[in-house]
């Protein structure tokens, strides 16, 4: 990956707000991610499908559902980059909102299983 390709990634606020919530998480699907983010299952799949074109974001397939999680061979370089980027962002708005969203939806999804 070469850096310029992570840092225009990164640029654009909603790449930025779904690879905090991944980075939270082990794994989300995109149902949880139009949930926390409060965004169209398209939007938030193009976006994916850009996270994933730049190797930044791994998917599995479950059934219809598709899990989606930061790729765990990322070159250091790239998580420490990301790693900053996420800690100085996560006590800010949007981002800390998103969190609390995905938190809910958690025990929303929790107490109907």
């Amino acid at each position: 990956m070469a850096p310029e390709t992570l840092f225009q990634t990164l640029s654009d606020p909603t790449r930025l707000r779904i690879l905090a919530l991944l980075a939270a998480r082990d794994e989300l699907c995109v149902c949880d991610l139009t949930q926390a983010l409060k965004l169209s299952q398209p939007m938030i799949s193009r976006h994916l499908a850009q996270l994933r074109a730049v190797e930044l974001v791994s998917d599995r397939r479950e059934g219809v559902w598709i899990h989606y999680r930061l790729r765990p061979d990322l070159p250091a370089w790239a998580r420490a980059v990301l790693h900053t980027a996420l800690d100085g962002v996560a006590r800010l708005e949007p981002y800390r909102a998103d969190r609390q969203k995905l938190r809910a939806t958690a025990r929303q999804r929790a107490r109907c299983a």
